[in-house]
Protein backbone atom coordinates (compact mmCIF):
# COMPACT_ATOMS: atom_id res chain seq x y z
CA UNK A 1 0.00 0.00 0.00
CA UNK A 2 1.28 3.39 -0.92
CA UNK A 3 2.20 5.47 2.11
CA UNK A 4 0.80 8.98 2.62
CA UNK A 5 3.14 11.56 1.16
CA UNK A 6 5.83 12.56 3.59
CA UNK A 7 5.18 9.63 5.94
CA UNK A 8 4.72 9.99 9.66
CA UNK A 9 7.45 12.56 10.05
CA UNK A 10 6.30 15.10 7.47
CA UNK A 11 6.32 18.68 8.80
CA UNK A 12 3.10 19.95 10.26
CA UNK A 13 1.49 16.52 10.59
CA UNK A 14 -0.58 15.88 13.72
CA UNK A 15 1.20 13.67 16.24
CA UNK A 16 4.72 14.90 15.37
CA UNK A 17 5.25 16.13 18.91
CA UNK A 18 6.66 12.85 20.25
CA UNK A 19 10.28 11.83 20.81
CA UNK A 20 12.68 13.65 18.53
CA UNK A 21 13.89 10.85 16.32
CA UNK A 22 13.22 7.98 18.75
CA UNK A 23 15.51 6.18 21.19
CA UNK A 24 17.27 4.26 18.44
CA UNK A 25 18.88 7.51 17.34
CA UNK A 26 19.81 8.68 20.86
CA UNK A 27 23.54 8.15 20.31
CA UNK A 28 23.43 10.32 17.19
CA UNK A 29 21.76 13.10 19.13
CA UNK A 30 24.30 12.84 21.91
CA UNK A 31 27.28 12.99 19.56
CA UNK A 32 25.84 16.02 17.84
CA UNK A 33 25.43 17.71 21.22
CA UNK A 34 29.06 16.96 21.93
CA UNK A 35 29.82 19.24 18.98
CA UNK A 36 27.67 21.97 20.50
CA UNK A 37 24.66 21.43 18.28
CA UNK A 38 21.44 19.97 19.70
CA UNK A 39 20.55 18.71 23.18
CA UNK A 40 18.57 15.52 23.54
CA UNK A 41 16.90 13.72 26.41
CA UNK A 42 19.10 10.79 25.42
CA UNK A 43 22.29 12.88 25.48
CA UNK A 44 25.00 13.53 28.16
CA UNK A 45 23.23 15.32 31.00
CA UNK A 46 26.22 16.96 32.66
CA UNK A 47 27.45 18.50 29.42
CA UNK A 48 23.96 19.73 28.57
CA UNK A 49 23.58 21.29 31.99
CA UNK A 50 26.93 23.12 31.70
CA UNK A 51 26.06 24.38 28.22
CA UNK A 52 22.75 25.80 29.42
CA UNK A 53 24.42 27.49 32.41
CA UNK A 54 27.07 28.97 30.10
CA UNK A 55 24.40 30.43 27.84
CA UNK A 56 22.62 31.94 30.82
CA UNK A 57 25.83 33.36 32.20
CA UNK A 58 26.44 34.99 28.85
CA UNK A 59 23.11 36.76 29.10
CA UNK A 60 21.32 34.65 26.53
CA UNK A 61 19.42 31.66 27.81
CA UNK A 62 18.21 30.69 24.35
CA UNK A 63 19.40 27.43 22.85
CA UNK A 64 21.43 27.55 19.63
CA UNK A 65 20.08 24.16 18.57
CA UNK A 66 19.88 23.38 14.88
CA UNK A 67 16.50 23.51 13.13
CA UNK A 68 14.43 20.33 13.53
CA UNK A 69 11.73 19.17 11.15
CA UNK A 70 9.64 18.47 14.25
CA UNK A 71 9.69 22.18 15.08
CA UNK A 72 8.39 23.31 11.68
CA UNK A 73 4.91 23.99 13.05
CA UNK A 74 3.64 27.47 13.82
CA UNK A 75 5.16 28.92 16.99
CA UNK A 76 2.59 29.25 19.79
CA UNK A 77 2.51 33.01 20.31
CA UNK A 78 -1.13 34.14 20.11
CA UNK A 79 -2.20 37.76 20.34
CA UNK A 80 -4.18 38.63 23.49
CA UNK A 81 -7.92 38.17 23.14
CA UNK A 82 -9.67 41.55 23.09
CA UNK A 83 -13.34 40.60 22.88
CA UNK A 84 -13.63 42.16 19.43
CA UNK A 85 -12.60 39.04 17.50
CA UNK A 86 -14.91 37.23 15.11
CA UNK A 87 -15.32 33.50 15.64
CA UNK A 88 -13.07 32.85 12.62
CA UNK A 89 -10.35 35.14 13.99
CA UNK A 90 -10.53 33.43 17.38
CA UNK A 91 -10.11 30.01 15.76
CA UNK A 92 -7.10 31.17 13.74
CA UNK A 93 -5.39 32.98 16.63
CA UNK A 94 -6.20 31.06 19.82
CA UNK A 95 -7.14 27.48 18.85
CA UNK A 96 -3.54 26.25 18.78
CA UNK A 97 -3.36 23.03 20.81
CA UNK A 98 -5.31 19.98 21.96
CA UNK A 99 -8.80 19.62 20.52
CA UNK A 100 -9.00 23.35 19.88
CA UNK A 101 -6.19 22.75 17.38
CA UNK A 102 -8.08 19.82 15.88
CA UNK A 103 -11.10 22.10 15.43
CA UNK A 104 -8.84 24.66 13.74
CA UNK A 105 -7.42 21.94 11.47
CA UNK A 106 -10.94 20.78 10.68
CA UNK A 107 -12.06 24.33 9.91
CA UNK A 108 -9.11 24.80 7.57
CA UNK A 109 -9.70 21.44 5.90
CA UNK A 110 -13.36 22.23 5.31
CA UNK A 111 -12.98 25.85 4.19
CA UNK A 112 -9.79 25.55 2.13
CA UNK A 113 -10.05 22.07 0.59
CA UNK A 114 -13.46 20.46 0.96
CA UNK A 115 -15.26 23.53 -0.40
CA UNK A 116 -13.33 23.62 -3.66
CA UNK A 117 -15.75 23.64 -6.60
CA UNK A 118 -14.97 20.05 -7.66
CA UNK A 119 -15.64 18.46 -4.24
CA UNK A 120 -19.02 16.85 -3.49
CA UNK A 121 -19.66 17.21 0.25
CA UNK A 122 -21.82 14.75 2.16
CA UNK A 123 -22.97 15.76 5.67
CA UNK A 124 -24.10 13.26 8.30
CA UNK A 125 -26.14 14.24 11.37
CA UNK A 126 -26.43 12.27 14.61
CA UNK A 127 -27.62 13.39 18.02
CA UNK A 128 -30.42 15.79 18.88
CA UNK A 129 -29.04 18.73 16.89
CA UNK A 130 -32.17 20.21 15.30
CA UNK A 131 -34.11 20.50 18.58
CA UNK A 132 -31.24 22.69 19.83
CA UNK A 133 -31.77 25.03 16.87
CA UNK A 134 -28.68 23.97 14.94
CA UNK A 135 -30.74 23.32 11.84
CA UNK A 136 -31.61 27.02 11.63
CA UNK A 137 -28.32 28.29 13.05
CA UNK A 138 -25.82 26.20 11.09
CA UNK A 139 -27.16 23.59 8.69
CA UNK A 140 -29.54 25.79 6.67
CA UNK A 141 -26.81 28.44 6.14
CA UNK A 142 -24.44 25.69 4.93
CA UNK A 143 -27.09 24.35 2.54
CA UNK A 144 -27.93 27.77 1.15
CA UNK A 145 -24.24 28.61 0.65
CA UNK A 146 -23.74 25.43 -1.37
CA UNK A 147 -21.42 24.03 1.30
CA UNK A 148 -23.44 20.80 1.68
CA UNK A 149 -24.43 18.74 -1.36
CA UNK A 150 -26.15 15.72 0.21
CA UNK A 151 -27.15 14.64 3.73
CA UNK A 152 -27.66 11.49 5.77
CA UNK A 153 -29.50 12.10 9.03
CA UNK A 154 -31.23 10.25 11.80
CA UNK A 155 -34.99 10.36 11.37
CA UNK A 156 -35.31 12.01 14.78
CA UNK A 157 -33.37 15.07 13.62
CA UNK A 158 -35.70 15.44 10.64
CA UNK A 159 -38.81 14.92 12.74
CA UNK A 160 -37.85 17.54 15.33
CA UNK A 161 -36.69 19.86 12.55
CA UNK A 162 -40.24 19.81 11.22
CA UNK A 163 -41.61 21.35 14.45
CA UNK A 164 -39.99 24.66 13.52
CA UNK A 165 -41.32 24.60 9.95
CA UNK A 166 -44.82 24.12 11.34
CA UNK A 167 -44.46 27.13 13.63
CA UNK A 168 -44.29 24.97 16.78
CA UNK A 169 -42.08 26.12 19.65
CA UNK A 170 -39.15 24.54 21.51
CA UNK A 171 -37.90 26.21 24.70
CA UNK A 172 -34.78 26.30 26.84
CA UNK A 173 -35.32 24.62 30.18
CA UNK A 174 -33.68 23.40 33.37
CA UNK A 175 -32.50 19.76 33.09
CA UNK A 176 -32.80 19.41 36.89
CA UNK A 177 -36.59 19.70 36.83
CA UNK A 178 -38.59 16.69 37.98
CA UNK A 179 -39.60 14.55 35.02
CA UNK A 180 -42.59 13.30 37.02
CA UNK A 181 -43.82 16.89 37.35
CA UNK A 182 -43.06 17.59 33.68
CA UNK A 183 -45.14 14.59 32.63
CA UNK A 184 -48.05 15.78 34.76
CA UNK A 185 -47.74 19.22 33.16
CA UNK A 186 -47.67 17.78 29.63
CA UNK A 187 -44.07 18.86 29.02
CA UNK A 188 -41.53 16.74 27.12
CA UNK A 189 -37.81 17.36 27.45
CA UNK A 190 -34.67 16.54 25.49
CA UNK A 191 -32.13 17.25 28.23
CA UNK A 192 -32.50 21.03 28.60
CA UNK A 193 -34.93 21.54 25.68
CA UNK A 194 -38.58 21.68 26.75
CA UNK A 195 -41.71 21.57 24.59
CA UNK A 196 -45.41 20.89 24.90
CA UNK A 197 -46.56 17.31 24.36
CA UNK A 198 -49.00 18.65 21.79
CA UNK A 199 -46.01 19.54 19.58
CA UNK A 200 -45.55 15.79 19.02
CA UNK A 201 -49.25 15.23 18.34
CA UNK A 202 -49.42 18.13 15.88
CA UNK A 203 -46.31 17.02 14.01
CA UNK A 204 -47.59 13.44 13.83
CA UNK A 205 -50.89 14.71 12.42
CA UNK A 206 -49.02 16.76 9.79
CA UNK A 207 -47.03 13.76 8.58
CA UNK A 208 -50.06 11.48 8.48
CA UNK A 209 -51.95 14.10 6.44
CA UNK A 210 -49.27 14.48 3.77
CA UNK A 211 -48.42 10.74 3.63
CA UNK A 212 -52.04 10.07 2.64
CA UNK A 213 -51.58 12.23 -0.47
CA UNK A 214 -51.57 10.37 -3.85
CA UNK A 215 -47.94 11.21 -4.65
CA UNK A 216 -46.78 9.17 -1.64
CA UNK A 217 -48.59 5.96 -2.62
CA UNK A 218 -45.60 3.99 -3.89
CA UNK A 219 -42.15 2.71 -2.90
CA UNK A 220 -39.45 5.38 -2.95
CA UNK A 221 -36.03 6.23 -1.59
CA UNK A 222 -35.88 8.19 1.65
CA UNK A 223 -34.42 11.09 -0.35
CA UNK A 224 -37.56 11.27 -2.47
CA UNK A 225 -39.76 11.08 0.60
CA UNK A 226 -37.89 13.90 2.34
CA UNK A 227 -37.96 16.04 -0.81
CA UNK A 228 -41.74 15.66 -1.04
CA UNK A 229 -42.17 16.28 2.69
CA UNK A 230 -39.92 19.34 2.40
CA UNK A 231 -42.26 20.75 -0.24
CA UNK A 232 -45.19 20.59 2.19
CA UNK A 233 -43.16 22.03 5.06
CA UNK A 234 -42.10 24.91 2.80
CA UNK A 235 -45.73 25.59 1.92
CA UNK A 236 -46.58 25.72 5.64
CA UNK A 237 -43.71 28.12 6.32
CA UNK A 238 -44.99 30.43 3.59
CA UNK A 239 -48.55 30.25 4.88
CA UNK A 240 -47.36 31.17 8.37
CA UNK A 241 -44.96 33.84 7.08
CA UNK A 242 -42.14 32.58 9.31
CA UNK A 243 -39.31 32.36 6.75
CA UNK A 244 -36.99 29.37 6.40
CA UNK A 245 -36.97 27.42 9.66
CA UNK A 246 -36.73 23.80 8.50
CA UNK A 247 -33.75 22.11 6.91
CA UNK A 248 -36.21 19.79 5.10
CA UNK A 249 -37.66 22.89 3.48
CA UNK A 250 -34.24 24.41 2.73
CA UNK A 251 -32.95 21.15 1.22
CA UNK A 252 -36.05 20.91 -0.98
CA UNK A 253 -35.41 24.39 -2.33
CA UNK A 254 -31.69 23.74 -2.89
CA UNK A 255 -32.05 20.29 -4.44
CA UNK A 256 -30.04 18.67 -1.64
CA UNK A 257 -31.07 15.00 -1.19
CA UNK A 258 -31.56 13.87 2.40
CA UNK A 259 -31.34 10.19 3.28
CA UNK A 260 -31.96 8.41 6.55
CA UNK A 261 -30.11 5.20 7.31
CA UNK A 262 -32.82 3.83 9.65
CA UNK A 263 -36.22 4.86 8.25
CA UNK A 264 -38.24 3.09 10.96
CA UNK A 265 -36.22 4.50 13.85
CA UNK A 266 -38.09 7.78 14.37
CA UNK A 267 -41.57 9.21 14.74
CA UNK A 268 -41.70 9.74 10.97
CA UNK A 269 -41.13 6.03 10.39
CA UNK A 270 -43.62 5.18 13.13
CA UNK A 271 -46.34 7.19 11.39
CA UNK A 272 -45.53 5.57 8.04
CA UNK A 273 -45.85 2.16 9.71
CA UNK A 274 -49.15 3.13 11.31
CA UNK A 275 -50.63 4.19 7.98
CA UNK A 276 -49.50 0.90 6.42
CA UNK A 277 -52.08 -0.72 8.70
CA UNK A 278 -54.70 1.33 6.83
CA UNK A 279 -53.44 0.12 3.47
CA UNK A 280 -51.16 3.09 2.67
CA UNK A 281 -48.76 2.16 -0.14
CA UNK A 282 -45.74 4.22 0.94
CA UNK A 283 -42.60 2.11 1.43
CA UNK A 284 -39.15 3.60 2.06
CA UNK A 285 -36.85 1.32 0.09
CA UNK A 286 -33.39 0.93 1.70
CA UNK A 287 -32.03 -0.70 -1.48
CA UNK A 288 -32.60 2.53 -3.37
CA UNK A 289 -30.89 4.49 -0.61
CA UNK A 290 -27.79 2.26 -0.65
CA UNK A 291 -27.44 2.46 -4.42
CA UNK A 292 -28.30 6.15 -4.75
CA UNK A 293 -25.76 7.22 -2.13
CA UNK A 294 -23.09 5.07 -3.79
CA UNK A 295 -23.97 6.64 -7.14
CA UNK A 296 -23.48 10.14 -5.72
CA UNK A 297 -19.91 9.31 -4.68
CA UNK A 298 -19.05 7.44 -7.88
CA UNK A 299 -20.46 10.16 -10.13
CA UNK A 300 -18.46 12.78 -8.23
CA UNK A 301 -15.23 10.86 -8.87
CA UNK A 302 -16.00 9.95 -12.47
CA UNK A 303 -16.80 13.55 -13.26
CA UNK A 304 -13.19 14.46 -12.48
CA UNK A 305 -14.06 15.63 -9.00
CA UNK A 306 -13.53 14.50 -5.43
CA UNK A 307 -15.66 13.31 -2.53
CA UNK A 308 -15.64 14.64 1.04
CA UNK A 309 -17.58 13.53 4.11
CA UNK A 310 -18.38 15.87 7.00
CA UNK A 311 -19.53 13.70 9.90
CA UNK A 312 -21.30 15.33 12.83
CA UNK A 313 -21.51 12.68 15.54
CA UNK A 314 -21.26 9.07 14.42
CA UNK A 315 -23.71 6.18 14.54
CA UNK A 316 -25.63 4.77 11.61
CA UNK A 317 -25.51 7.91 9.41
CA UNK A 318 -21.70 7.91 9.60
CA UNK A 319 -21.45 4.29 8.53
CA UNK A 320 -24.06 4.78 5.81
CA UNK A 321 -22.00 7.59 4.28
CA UNK A 322 -18.69 5.73 4.53
CA UNK A 323 -20.06 2.42 3.26
CA UNK A 324 -20.60 4.03 -0.15
CA UNK A 325 -17.00 3.21 -1.06
CA UNK A 326 -17.10 -0.50 0.01
CA UNK A 327 -20.42 -0.74 -1.85
CA UNK A 328 -18.72 0.60 -4.99
CA UNK A 329 -15.52 -1.42 -4.64
CA UNK A 330 -16.16 -4.61 -2.69
CA UNK A 331 -19.80 -5.33 -3.55
CA UNK A 332 -20.20 -3.89 -7.05
CA UNK A 333 -16.63 -4.63 -8.10
CA UNK A 334 -15.92 -1.15 -9.46
CA UNK A 335 -12.37 0.18 -9.18
CA UNK A 336 -12.22 3.11 -6.76
CA UNK A 337 -9.96 4.36 -3.93
CA UNK A 338 -12.10 5.86 -1.17
CA UNK A 339 -13.25 9.29 -0.05
CA UNK A 340 -10.79 12.12 -0.52
CA UNK A 341 -11.64 14.18 2.57
CA UNK A 342 -12.80 13.13 6.03
CA UNK A 343 -13.90 15.52 8.79
CA UNK A 344 -15.61 14.32 11.95
CA UNK A 345 -16.89 16.01 15.10
CA UNK A 346 -17.36 13.42 17.85
CA UNK A 347 -17.13 12.82 21.58
CA UNK A 348 -16.84 9.02 21.20
CA UNK A 349 -13.72 6.85 21.50
CA UNK A 350 -12.53 4.04 19.23
CA UNK A 351 -11.32 1.76 22.04
CA UNK A 352 -14.80 1.35 23.56
CA UNK A 353 -16.50 0.52 20.25
CA UNK A 354 -18.46 3.74 20.36
CA UNK A 355 -16.71 5.57 17.52
CA UNK A 356 -18.75 3.92 14.75
CA UNK A 357 -16.49 3.09 11.81
CA UNK A 358 -13.59 4.11 14.04
CA UNK A 359 -10.83 6.46 12.92
CA UNK A 360 -9.92 7.55 9.36
CA UNK A 361 -6.76 5.41 9.48
CA UNK A 362 -8.81 2.32 10.36
CA UNK A 363 -11.32 3.17 7.64
CA UNK A 364 -8.49 2.82 5.09
CA UNK A 365 -8.47 -0.95 5.69
CA UNK A 366 -12.11 -1.07 4.57
CA UNK A 367 -11.50 0.98 1.44
CA UNK A 368 -13.62 3.81 2.85
CA UNK A 369 -10.81 6.39 2.82
CA UNK A 370 -8.13 6.85 0.17
CA UNK A 371 -4.85 6.03 1.99
CA UNK A 372 -3.02 8.68 0.00
CA UNK A 373 -5.37 11.31 1.45
CA UNK A 374 -4.96 10.57 5.17
CA UNK A 375 -3.35 13.99 5.78
CA UNK A 376 -6.73 15.37 4.66
CA UNK A 377 -8.57 13.61 7.48
CA UNK A 378 -9.34 15.33 10.79
CA UNK A 379 -11.21 14.04 13.84
CA UNK A 380 -12.11 16.70 16.40
CA UNK A 381 -13.12 15.25 19.76
CA UNK A 382 -15.60 17.90 20.82
CA UNK A 383 -19.30 18.37 21.56
CA UNK A 384 -20.97 18.92 18.17
CA UNK A 385 -23.20 21.66 19.59
CA UNK A 386 -20.02 23.66 20.29
CA UNK A 387 -17.96 22.75 17.24
CA UNK A 388 -20.59 22.92 14.48
CA UNK A 389 -21.54 26.61 14.96
CA UNK A 390 -17.87 27.61 15.14
CA UNK A 391 -16.91 25.64 12.06
CA UNK A 392 -19.93 27.00 10.17
CA UNK A 393 -18.95 30.57 11.02
CA UNK A 394 -15.36 29.90 9.93
CA UNK A 395 -16.44 28.46 6.57
CA UNK A 396 -18.86 31.30 5.82
CA UNK A 397 -16.22 33.89 6.76
CA UNK A 398 -13.54 32.36 4.55
CA UNK A 399 -15.41 31.00 1.53
CA UNK A 400 -17.73 32.56 -1.00
CA UNK A 401 -20.94 30.58 -1.67
CA UNK A 402 -20.61 27.77 -4.19
CA UNK A 403 -22.95 27.07 -7.09
CA UNK A 404 -25.59 24.59 -5.92
CA UNK A 405 -24.96 21.11 -7.33
CA UNK A 406 -28.67 20.19 -7.02
CA UNK A 407 -27.87 16.48 -6.74
CA UNK A 408 -31.51 15.61 -6.09
CA UNK A 409 -32.36 16.61 -9.66
CA UNK A 410 -29.48 14.45 -10.99
CA UNK A 411 -30.33 11.18 -9.23
CA UNK A 412 -31.17 9.26 -12.41
CA UNK A 413 -28.11 10.59 -14.21
CA UNK A 414 -25.87 9.42 -11.35
CA UNK A 415 -27.59 6.03 -11.16
CA UNK A 416 -26.94 5.60 -14.87
CA UNK A 417 -23.21 6.07 -14.23
CA UNK A 418 -23.34 3.45 -11.45
CA UNK A 419 -25.24 0.97 -13.60
CA UNK A 420 -22.89 1.29 -16.56
CA UNK A 421 -19.82 0.68 -14.42
CA UNK A 422 -21.48 -2.18 -12.53
CA UNK A 423 -22.43 -3.92 -15.77
CA UNK A 424 -18.92 -3.44 -17.13
CA UNK A 425 -17.34 -4.76 -13.91
CA UNK A 426 -19.69 -7.76 -13.73
CA UNK A 427 -19.13 -8.96 -17.29
CA UNK A 428 -21.17 -11.72 -18.95
CA UNK A 429 -22.10 -14.86 -17.09
CA UNK A 430 -21.22 -13.73 -13.58
CA UNK A 431 -24.73 -14.23 -12.18
CA UNK A 432 -24.81 -17.90 -13.22
CA UNK A 433 -21.32 -18.50 -11.78
CA UNK A 434 -22.40 -17.07 -8.43
CA UNK A 435 -25.53 -19.23 -8.40
CA UNK A 436 -23.40 -22.31 -9.02
CA UNK A 437 -21.11 -21.53 -6.08
CA UNK A 438 -23.78 -20.61 -3.53
CA UNK A 439 -24.68 -24.21 -2.52
CA UNK A 440 -21.02 -24.76 -1.54
CA UNK A 441 -21.39 -22.17 1.20
CA UNK A 442 -24.74 -23.28 2.60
Amino acid sequence: MKKPKGGRGSPGRRGDHGESGGRARGGFKASRHGKGKRASAAGPKAAQKRAAEAREAGGDGRSKAQHSRFLAGQAIAPSPITGRETAAELIDNAFLAYNAARLREGSLLYARKMLEADVTVGLTLTGALTPAGLGMAAIIPLIEAGFVDWIISTGANLYHDTHFGLGLAMHRGNPQESDVVLREEGIVRIYDIFFDYDVLLSTDAFFRKIIRQPEFQRPMSSAEFHWLAGKYVRERERALGIGSKSLLSAAHAAGVPIYTSSPGDSSIGMNIAALALEGNKLILDPNRDVNETASIVLAAKRGGGRSGVFIVGGGSPKNFALQTEPQIQEVLGIDEKGHDFFLQLTDARPDTGGLSGATPAEAVSWGKIDPDRLPDAVVCYCDSTIALPLLTSYALANRRPRTLKRLYDRRQEMMDVLMREFEHASGPGEASEVDAKLPMHR
